[in-house]
């Protein structure tokens, strides 16, 4: 229980930043050169102390797979209500489907996310191509634990799904090429996560924010003031729209707007349990004050289901002892998923 290396370096993490680092990815699948692995792990960590935000550039997910994820996420929230409460999340015991406005609250304190979302996760082509034009494995198995389910779709718009998934699965990938580089960023060996996440318990959610009007303290934003719930989330954001705000140790609302060929990479409370707080799992909140409707993407990514979040080695000392109970990943998410969504 004395002091390590990570929670030294945790000592001196300064939480009061003001704006969002921008890490390039170019050297994460290069598996020759283990120093250029180190360098870019090195600035990860750095921006896992001292913000839980980080922008990541040259990640290779290709823009046509992007466009046509937020064309068809715009024509599906231009269905009429009726024809999306078909697919109501409420519906379904994995909160999978179509969330209406107003129907999620992540701030208790606020009256409500001013958001509808379709929420949907992993789900193989039959016999498709992934983002890479490679066929995807039809004989790999998913398991969901206590989030079973199937994903559910609007029978109105039947190109949705296959540009929703296409879009989906080259995010799984760039998310599990994450993995091994945070656990560089942890003084772990880089497969320290393979058997933790051998199945993709990734959600995504398409998301479409109308404008905001009113008085600038209202109760009711886009999404209330939040930490997301698993290891990480990777998030597009609509171009030329400023929205997503993050909050730092100061409480002051750091603006994160889209930047082009980036995503946004925020930490969630599974990493932040996993390493006791030595990662932060940052509060943020999104405004849409632009007078038009936005649009996002998150990829919520965390570990398999049945993982417990118990702390990684070198995360609990004798003068930061352990914060949080032992739980399963899937466990805490679906009951984040019922405290949001009231079921």
């Amino acid at each position: 229980m004395s002091s390590t290396p990570l929670a030294e370096s945790a000592k001196n993490a300064n939480y009061s930043f003001k704006d969002i680092p921008i890490i390039d990815l170019s050297a994460i699948s290069n598996k020759d050169d283990l120093a250029a692995r180190r360098a870019l792990a090195e600035d990860i960590r750095n921006a896992c102390m001292n913000v839980g935000f980080f922008y990541v550039k040259n990640h290779g997910v290709p823009d046509t797979v992007i466009e046509d994820a937020f064309t068809k996420s715009q024509e599906f929230f231009a269905l009429s209500l009726n024809a999306k409460m078909k697919i109501e999340n409420k519906t379904t015991p994995n909160f999978k489907g179509y969330s209406p406005l107003l129907s999620g609250n992540n701030d208790p304190n606020n009256n409500g996310d001013l958001q509808e979302g379709f929420e949907f996760g992993w789900e193989r082509f039959s016999n498709e191509e992934d983002a890479e034009g490679k066929r995807l494995d039809g004989n790999k198995q998913h398991h969901d634990g206590v989030m079973a389910g199937a994903n559910v779709w609007p029978k109105e718009l039947p190109e949705f799904r296959r540009a929703a998934l296409r879009y989906y699965h080259a995010l799984v990938k760039l998310g599990k090429s994450l993995f091994p580089i945070f656990a560089l960023a942890l003084g772990l060996e880089e497969g320290f996560f393979d058997d933790k996440t051998r199945h993709s318990a990734a959600l995504m959610r398409m998301l479409h924010y109308p404008p905001q009007a009113g008085p600038v303290d209202d109760r009711v934003m886009g999404i209330g003031a939040h930490t997301d719930w698993e290891c990480f989330t990777i998030l597009w954001q609509e171009p030329g729209i400023q929205a997503l705000q993050v909050l730092n140790a100061k409480k002051e609302w750091i603006k994160a707007p889209p930047i082009p060929g980036t995503f946004v990479v925020n930490l969630g409370d599974q990493l932040a349990r996993w390493t006791n707080d030595i990662f932060k799992s940052t509060v943020h909140r999104a405004i849409n004050r632009s007078g038009v409707e936005r649009y996002s993407i998150p990829l919520f990514f965390g570990t398999d289901y049945d993982v417990k979040l118990e702390p990684i080695p070198g995360c609990v000392t004798s003068d930061r002892p352990m914060k949080y109970e032992v739980i399963t990943a899937g466990e805490y998410v679906k009951s984040k998923l019922a405290e949001t969504y009231g079921h």
